[in-house]
């Protein structure tokens, strides 16, 4: 208690409290005045709770304060946690109560005033649904939740250029030493023009170092649209041999292919985009709504300190030691129903993921086909350019039914 004490003391007796306390003073301190204390802290915490309690009633006080330090976290520590007893002391002034909450304050000042901020501005106001039902107050708080994204992109990019290593003294540094440079061009420019205005001929030279300065830049402006249509031209014959090629296979698959055969080959594809549809897509579309929605809690909360990670790590680890309790105790009953049930789950998943994984496998499959149908078909015409006679296919070598070589 004597440590906390001190470093309360200390930190008063700090900008911007400067309250010029000692051990013995502020141990003395009276209920109200020690409440005022508190107050003038949270105050600085949050520039809305500047307030004289003395002209404030009890109820008050203790309700506006218990609203900020619910906003900012705090937990009752120790004998403290039942709310009604922690409710009563904020109402006295009891030092018990007062004390932690001083010290837990003045540990992460900094880190409050940020929390306290962001919460004017992110906790949301939440409308009763039938009076959404009016059409201005349903587009009145829809503004109002587009304005708290803006908003939320708009800190998340403040605080990203706060990091990010530029002050305005280097920026006024940076601008100062462009000043100079374009100070010294100048001059070098008039010293250039006075050597320049002795030689003869010098306008006429001066015109025609403009016109070749003007055509050098034509021509690179010529060059880039060269290069551009180049591109252009390339990406339209890619897509010229995607089409033809995809014409030749649609005939020849209309030549050789058999009623039978066309059937079974549109079953099989039914039954995969079928699988595709009905079992894989829509649960990595429910994989990806979940971890959206986590995302948007996430960036909905106020930003979490060093404190509150260490918080959540315990819990984690508390949550992890009672799931390992319960494991054992269910493999210590060892109740062989379950453990048949348990076999025929195990065998069910291996089946599921192994069908996952072999459509994984058979849409990799059909894009590397894809992908080396246009290789060869890119092959294909450079062969054709470089000696005008095309390279037949594997198919189309046969000869056709009924003519003999």
């Amino acid at each position: 208690m004597s440590d906390q004490i001190k470093f309360i003391v200390d930190n008063l007796n700090k900008e911007p409290f400067r309250k010029n306390y000692n051990l013995i003073t502020f141990d003395s301190l009276e209920p109200m005045q020690l409440l005022q204390v508190l107050n003038d802290v949270l105050a600085e915490i949050d520039p809305k709770q500047v307030v004289d309690i003395r002209e404030e009633m009890p109820e008050q006080t203790a309700k506006r304060m218990l609203s900020l330090l619910g906003i900012l976290k705090y937990k009752p520590p120790g004998n403290a946690t039942d709310m009604s007893t922690f409710r009563q002391g904020l109402v006295t002034g009891s030092k018990p109560v007062i004390y932690p909450v001083l010290h837990w304050l003045l540990q992460r000042t900094s880190e409050l005033k940020k929390r306290a901020y962001l919460a004017r501005f992110l906790i949301k106001l939440e409308v009763p649904s039938e009076f959404l039902q009016d059409e201005t107050v349903a587009d009145t708080n829809k503004q109002y939740e587009e304005l708290m994204e803006a908003f939320k992109t708009l800190h998340k990019e403040c605080e990203q250029l706060k990091t990010s290593g530029f002050s305005t003294a280097e920026i006024r540094r940076d601008i100062s030493a462009m000043e100079e440079e374009k100070d010294q061009l100048i001059k070098r420019v008039e010293r250039l023009k006075k050597r320049v205005e002795t030689v003869q001929n010098h306008q006429r030279m001066l015109k025609i170092a403009r016109q070749l300065r003007v055509e050098k830049e034509r021509e690179e402006f010529l060059a880039q649209q060269k290069q551009e249509q180049k591109n252009q031209l390339f990406h339209a014959v890619q897509r010229l041999q995607r089409v033809q090629n995809q014409l030749k296979i649609m005939r020849h698959a209309a030549a050789d292919a058999k009623p039978e055969s066309l059937m079974k080959r549109l079953e099989e594809e039914i039954k995969f985009n079928s699988y595709m549809v009905t079992e894989k897509f829509p649960k990595e579309l429910e994989n990806k709504k979940k971890e959206l929605h986590f995302l948007q809690k996430v960036v909905s909360e106020p930003a979490m300190g060093h404190s509150d990670l260490l918080e959540l790590q315990s819990k984690i680890n508390e949550i992890n030691t009672q799931i390992n309790q319960l494991i054992e105790k269910k493999m210590m009953r060892n109740e062989p129903i379950e453990g048949k049930l348990s076999l025929y789950r195990q065998q069910a998943s291996i089946i599921s993921r192994k069908k996952e994984a072999k459509a994984e496998e058979l849409q990799e499959t059909k894009e590397k086909l894809a992908s080396l149908e246009r290789e060869v078909s890119v092959k294909t015409n450079q062969t054709r350019e470089l000696d005008g006679t095309e390279i037949l296919k594997g198919d189309e070598n046969k000869l056709p039914r009924g003519e003999k070589p």
